[in-house]
């Protein structure tokens, strides 16, 4: 065990031997902090958060009061072999979320990156793998072998169907259940997700160029109504664009993929 010596633990906190706490870091009461746990610098754990498993967390992220994270993953499959969660920089974990680690047949990690605020009560499921500056809102569930990547919002009390992959700046709304891939930027909503279009709240919030949200929308178009298979419009999309957010679509089109993809409705 090392804990370092500026750290703040309260008497009530268990820390298990082999566990690894950071300069500044806070463990309030009767958290229960796990032998193979790696805390960075300046983490925050607010009472009754349990960290357990082979997790490291990263400087300055906080864990509110009854997080579970690092816990075995909900997968009848696993059988008690030796899987990892990582969880990035000043990412905000609230209360009753769970994270589970990964398992031998996705690769063994769950990875949740930098920045990122985790709403009360959601689910993160193993081996999925978020990226940086990701929303995930009340109640809603990320389930296994999903890959989100940066400046996603998913909606409260919505659902991500298992190798989901949810392309960058997407917007997910409330109570959706998405069970197809989701382009960049892509808007999507309603009981069963449809692609209803682009996510132009967060591409004007990020400040993307008027010009190139006018090429998003106009390649949208071209998704939806032009003519062939959906990935053959792509294709001809990325020949004829010089948009940098447009070809990020064609490369997300055209890239592995374990589902198929939500198509505009």
């Amino acid at each position: 065990m090392s804990i370092h010596a500026s750290a703040d633990i309260h008497a009530s906190a268990v820390i298990e031997p082999g566990a690894v706490i950071g300069a500044g870091c806070k463990i309030g009461p009767f958290c229960w902090i796990g032998a193979n746990v790696q805390l960075a610098e300046n983490v925050a754990c607010l009472s009754h958060a349990v960290i357990r498993g082979h997790t490291q967390i990263g400087s300055e992220t906080k864990i509110f009061s009854f997080a579970v994270i690092g816990e075995i993953p909900q997968d009848l499959k696993f059988n008690g072999e030796e899987s990892t969660l990582e969880i990035g920089q000043r990412t905000t974990i609230r209360e009753h979320v769970t994270v589970n680690t990964g398992t031998q047949g996705g690769g063994g990690l769950t990875f949740i990156g930098d920045d990122c605020l985790l709403m009360a009560g959601c689910h993160i499921a193993h081996d999925a793998r978020l990226a940086n500056r990701i929303i995930i809102v009340n109640s809603a569930a990320i389930a296994g072998h999903v890959v989100i990547e940066d400046d996603v919002i998913v909606g409260g009390l919505s659902g991500i169907h298992q190798f989901v992959r949810v392309g960058k700046g997407a917007i997910i709304g409330a109570v959706t259940m998405v069970t197809n891939d989701v382009i960049p930027y892509g808007l999507v909503q309603g009981p069963r997700g449809q692609l209803d279009g682009l996510n132009l709240v967060g591409l004007k919030r990020r400040g993307v160029d008027r010009s190139d949200i006018t090429s998003l929308r106009a390649a949208f178009q071209m998704l939806a109504q032009g003519e062939g298979a959906f990935q053959d419009r792509a294709k001809r999309l990325g020949e004829e664009t010089d948009s940098y957010y447009v070809q990020e679509i064609v490369n997300f089109v055209m890239g592995e993929s374990g589902r198929s993809f939500l198509t505009p409705g």
